[in-house]
Order: structure tokens, then C-alpha cells, then sequence
């Protein structure tokens, strides 16, 4: 028995075994004792993390893979949770523990799947796995790059992001249009913002929805004093502002409201 890939599930199945290995292996923190699979698909990545000193759980929205792997993995049966990602409450597994992600996650919700683990960065130290390699490479993006926007700021304030390597279409079945890129995002170690986060996401948000302008332009209804809209920061791209900036900024906007 094989599973067909269903296109709007966004599904294409990893082939070779040496790229499962690899991705298996970026796993590299010791700071926990469990790790979610999103998408396991057939197994072939999840085969390389049972060969682990961990214990791993697989989440999979779609049925006929879980009766794949059901029938195919059954040292796994118990931990496959039949559910829809981003939609499921995780705590009624992990009871509040910290647990790491992997997968070579859909492109359709794989920056979803970012956002989410931000929400519950108390409870995830490490984060790898398969993006479309545009997204990945913005993930990891330091200011001055065209692709640095909301996301690499987002991720980068909680977690250390490195991009780690390429895999081409061929290795997939069906093969997607585009080539692919590997990530490990680890928490850092003190991960508490010196400002507000809602604040946070709001700023950087305003910043990038109008990145061609200042920020003098861009975060105008903030209503701030002409006092603050006066310093040179404002004069800036948001593009040209890192991550340390970006909340250095927040904290005076707090501050000046």
C-alpha cells in the first residue's frame, strides 16, 4: 500500500532516504524528551526520529496516511494524533512539556506553522524542518536583505534561525515546482521581550505592510509626538532595522503613547 499525495493538502512526499536522515539530524538540543512530526505523510522521516533517544508523536490530517502509518509503524500507533495541526490544542498531549517540531511541513501552511510555534515558544526550545526555500531564506534573513520582513523579525526576537541546506524538487513525488530549504530555529536563551509583545507584532507588521516608505510614513497612526517622529530612526526603511532595533523602537513608542 502507498498514499496518494493530494494536491490540496499541499502533500509531497519526501523519496530519499539520505535527505530523511539528514533532516532527522538536525535535530540537535537535549533540552527535551519529546518531538511532534507535522505531516508525516508515509514515514520517512518519522523511521529516522524513531531511531532516536526521543520520543516521537506525529500529527496528520490525512486519513489515508494515518492508516499507513498505523499499519506500517505499529511501536508508533498510540502517538499518532489524527488531527488538524493548527487547529488542535497540543497541551492535551504534552500537558505543558517541552517538545521539539520537525516535518517537511505543506508550503500552504508553513508560515502558519511558524506563528503558531511563536505562540508556544514557553514549550518548544528547537524547530526544524522543509520549507519552500523562498520561505526559508526569509525566516533566517538579517536586515539589509529584500526578502527580511515580518517574519524574520518575528521568529528572530524568540529564536536563533540558520538556514541549513537545499534539496531539490526530484527528491519529492510529486516533485513541486520550486527547490525547498532546511531550517533550525533554537530558542534562545533568555527569550522574554523588554517590551510589550502584542506591541511588538504591531510595529513591525505597520513597518513592513508599507516597506518602500520611512518609518516616519509607515507608522503614522501610531500618532506619536513630533518629538520621537523627529529622530533618525524614523528616517529608515524598515529593512534597515534589526531585530534588536525593532524592539528598542517598540519600547520608546510604549513609552511615548
Amino acid at each position: 500500500m502507498t498514499v496518494k499525495a493530494k494536491k490540496h493538502l499541499g502533500q509531497h512526499f519526501l523519496k530519499d532516504e539520505s535527505v530523511a536522515k539528514k533532516i532527522a539530524d538536525t535535530l540537535i538540543s537535549k533540552n527535551y524528551k519529546n518531538v511532534l512530526e507535522i505531516g508525516p505523510g508515509m514515514g520517512v522521516l518519522t523511521k529516522y526520529l524513531l531511531e532516536k533517544d526521543i520520543t516521537t508523536y506525529v500529527i496528520e490530517i490525512d486519513t489515508e496516511s494515518v492508516e499507513f502509518l498505523q499499519a506500517n509503524y505499529l511501536n508508533l500507533a498510540s502517538r499518532i494524533i489524527e488531527k488538524d495541526f493548527l487547529q488542535f490544542d497540543l497541551n492535551t498531549v504534552f500537558k505543558g512539556q517541552q517538545f521539539a517540531i520537525i516535518g517537511n511541513f505543506p508550503y500552504n501552511i508553513s508560515t502558519q506553522i511558524v506563528f503558531k510555534t511563536l505562540e508556544m515558544r514557553d514549550q518548544i526550545p528547537e524547530f526544524s524542518g522543509m520549507f519552500q526555500k523562498e520561505v526559508a531564506e526569509r525566516i533566517c534573513s538579517k536586515e539589509g536583505s529584500k526578502v527580511y520582513g515580518i517574519l524574520s523579525v518575528l521568529t528572530q526576537a524568540f529564536y536563533d534561525a540558520e538556514y541549513l541546506f537545499t534539496v531539490l524538487p526530484s527528491v519529492f513525488n510529486p516533485p513541486p515546482k520550486v527547490e525547498s530549504g532546511v531550517l533550525r530555529l533554537t530558542r534562545k536563551k533568555d527569550y522574554s521581550l523588554p517590551c510589550d509583545e502584542k506591541m511588538l507584532f504591531k510595529v513591525v507588521k505597520a513597518a513592513f505592510q508599507q516597506r518602500r516608505k520611512t518609518l516616519r510614513n509607515s507608522l503614522k497612526t501610531f500618532h506619536l509626538s513630533d518629538v520621537l517622529r523627529e529622530d533618525s530612526i524614523f528616517g529608515k526603511r524598515p529593512e534597515q532595522l534589526s531585530v534588536q532595533q525593532f524592539i528598542d523602537l517598540t519600547i520608546r513608542i510604549q513609552n511615548d503613547l
